[in-house]
């Protein structure tokens, strides 16, 4: 649940803000430096592991993965010795663009929700103790810049896997009024791309289009609150049992 006197919409922001105070609340160039450097650092880790809790989730499902693109930069080549889906390249930091669900929603949405189980279990806590705990002001600083990318990783994908996840829901029920046309039609982890492909001159579903892109548009922007919060209730269920441990 949210902090006292938090609510679930203003948590995050809460939460960012109360973390950068503890540790540039003095401000030193050390700690600043161990934030960049650290956020970098985890940044660079994250990317490809993100990609491969796609991957797993869509394996977990019950589903088949032919092709995941990692850009070089985050270490592709290496990974490729393991993965033998793995392809070096790509337009985006990474993608899942070769993936088999065999018609289940239900792989799609684990496709789509596995990464955020790092949000939930590991950056959302992590981001927390920088405030709660008794750290010194550089380890803070460390914990908050390894924090940031997994903690709001939902937020900055609220146009990616956050839009495909509410779009897999809406255009299931959109199909069912418009038998005529596929749900796949609204389904995209690029909403911007999908714009431009479905607002074209002569468009006889635009108004169904803008419905459904927007119904899912909102619904992944509630998936992504609801992502933080649970990050916040597993944060409190374990430090209850930790307290009472220590108690």
């Amino acid at each position: 649940m949210a902090q006292k006197g938090q609510s679930v919409l203003t948590e995050p922001l809460h939460d960012y803000l109360a973390a950068l105070n503890k540790c540039l609340g003095r401000f030193r160039t050390g700690n600043l430096a161990a934030i960049v450097l650290s956020f970098v650092f985890s940044w660079w880790l994250y990317v490809p592991m993100h990609e491969l809790f796609h991957a797993l989730g869509c394996i977990i499902g019950g589903g088949e993965v032919s092709r995941l693109e990692i850009s070089t930069m985050y270490g592709a080549d290496f990974l490729k010795g393991f993965f033998p889906f793995i392809e070096s390249g790509s337009k985006y930091a990474g993608r899942l663009s070769g993936f088999n669900t065999h018609g289940s929603d239900l792989t799609y949405l684990l496709t789509d929700f596995s990464p955020y189980i790092l949000t939930i279990f590991f950056g959302v806590p992590l981001l927390k103790s920088v405030s709660s705990g008794n750290s010194s002001p550089l380890m803070n600083s460390f914990k908050f810049g390894i924090s940031m990318p997994v903690a709001y990783a939902p937020f900055i994908s609220v146009t990616g896997d956050f839009y495909e996840m509410g779009s897999i829901i809406v255009s299931r029920v959109a199909a069912l009024l418009m038998p005529s046309v596929g749900p796949e039609r609204w389904r995209s982890d690029d909403l911007f791309k999908l714009i431009e492909q479905l607002f074209v001159p002569n468009n006889v579903h635009w108004v169904a289009d803008s419905i459904v892109v927007l119904a899912s548009f909102l619904l992944g922007i509630v998936l992504v609150f609801t992502v933080y919060w649970a990050g916040t209730v597993w944060t409190g269920f374990t430090t209850g049992i930790t307290n009472r441990i220590r108690g």
